[in-house]
């Protein structure tokens, strides 16, 4: 079979392209796509821990360890030991990282548009559904788990809009 027919080739490819479109638009921020949205998640769910932060990202703790510590490092963030539970972390953004989750909205909203702008404008909604529905197909397979309720988060997202 070859590549341009296999749909893991395609998403790995599209991956890479957005990941080059969304650094070339927000480069002047020296934020990439998952610290942006571990940050984004952070602004939602301000106090989460690291394995909460991981399901909504859907990215495994380690990994999630890791970008906190990146963006801690930059004052962005800050962690502390949660009350309840010694062994947790938990992490908010600081008032620096609440600006700059700002002040990139507008360039990931651009770096969003020009990865769907091959798409003619009435196929772009169906193939967010189409991706939506992939990833929910599939989530059991992901060694970091969406969470359940992806499905109902996103279209109460449209909703509001």
């Amino acid at each position: 079979m070859p590549l341009w027919e296999r749909p893991g080739y395609l998403v790995r490819r599209l991956h890479q392209i957005h990941s080059a479109i969304f650094l070339e638009e927000c480069k002047a921020f020296n934020i990439t796509p998952v610290q942006y949205g571990l940050m984004t998640t952070l602004l939602q769910h301000s106090g989460s821990d690291q394995r909460t932060i991981g399901v909504e990202v859907g990215i495994d703790r380690t990994n999630v360890a890791d970008v906190l510590e990146r963006l801690s490092e930059r004052g962005l963030v800050r962690r502390e030991r949660s009350e309840t539970d010694r062994r947790a972390m938990n992490a908010f953004l600081t008032e620096q990282g609440r600006a700059l989750v700002g002040e990139m909205y507008s360039a990931m909203v651009r770096a969003q548009q020009r990865l769907l702008e091959p798409l003619d404008p009435e196929y772009r909604s169906a193939f967010l559904a189409m991706l939506t529905q992939l990833v929910e197909g599939n989530n059991h397979y992901s060694r970091a788990e969406l969470k359940a309720d992806f499905k109902v988060r996103r279209r109460r997202g449209r909703e509001e809009d």
